[in-house]
Formats: C-alpha cells, sequence, structure tokens
C-alpha cells in the first residue's frame, strides 16, 4: 500500500488522540489507583486468595454439581470474592477501570462515526449492540441484525 499524505495525516491525528488519553484526568486516576492497588498488601493478599480459590472452582466446574466439593467451593469463591471487592483499593481501582474504558469506548464511536453512522461500534465488549439483542451473532439468534 502506498502511503498517501491522507494517510499520513490519519496516522498523526489518531496518534494524537492516542497521546491526549494517555495525558487525560482519567487516565492518570486509572494509573494512580493500579499503583495504589500494587502496593497495597492486603489487597494483594484478597487478589492472590481469590486466584488461588478460582483456580479450585475452575477444577470443579468440570464435574459440576457433581464433584464431592462443589458447595464448599462455590460458597468459598462467592465469600472471597465478596471479600476482594469490597476492598477499598481494588473498588478504587475497578471504578478507575471502568471510567477509563468509557473515555475508549466513547472516543472509539466517536472516530467511527466521523467515517460513517454504519459502521459497528464494540462497546464493553458487545460487537453488535445496536441490534438491540446485542449478542454479536450477526442475527444467529433470531434478532434483527442491521
Amino acid at each position: 500500500m502506498i502511503a498517501t499524505l491522507e494517510i499520513v495525516d490519519i496516522i498523526d491525528r489518531s496518534e494524537y488522540i492516542g497521546q491526549m488519553i494517555l495525558q487525560s484526568d482519567v487516565m492518570e486516576q486509572y494509573n494512580l489507583e493500579r499503583q495504589a492497588l500494587k502496593d497495597d498488601k492486603e489487597a494483594q493478599r484478597l487478589i492472590n486468595a481469590f486466584i488461588t480459590v478460582k483456580e479450585q472452582y475452575e477444577e470443579v466446574q468440570r464435574f459440576g454439581r457433581y464433584h464431592p466439593d462443589f458447595n464448599s467451593i462455590m460458597k468459598n469463591i462467592r465469600s472471597t470474592k465478596r471479600d476482594m471487592d469490597m476492598n477499598e483499593k481494588v473498588a478504587s481501582f475497578k471504578i478507575a477501570e471502568r471510567n477509563l474504558q468509557t473515555l475508549l469506548d466513547d472516543v472509539s464511536e466517536i472516530v467511527a462515526r466521523s467515517a460513517s453512522e454504519q459502521v459497528k461500534v464494540p462497546k464493553d465488549g458487545a460487537i453488535l449492540t445496536d441490534s438491540s439483542c446485542g449478542c454479536g451473532s450477526g442475527g444467529g439468534c433470531g434478532c434483527k441484525a442491521s
């Protein structure tokens, strides 16, 4: 592909947008919360405890409710996740992460809409949300894919 001035201009503008995002208050808050989470020993202990229980959970899922430890593991994972999620540092990080994701979604939508109203824009992991279903199957489930 031969680079034209138009393509070079688009690349320059996209790099500028990327720099604006990296220098935004939302990104700064995300980085602060991520570092605070990383430095907090209690939060890290809770995260590691959850990871350990999650591995047990995944092992139990292979057999489902027929696994002898199914009930205890299910209670344990819910309890461990709740403890982790209730930690102040974890909760603050999740809020900052959600705010950053919202910013990225909004920028993606603005860029896509500037090209065409028909462009499908991924948002929160869903590719086709315009069909009111959001399943992303392209109408395979019976929803109306636009």
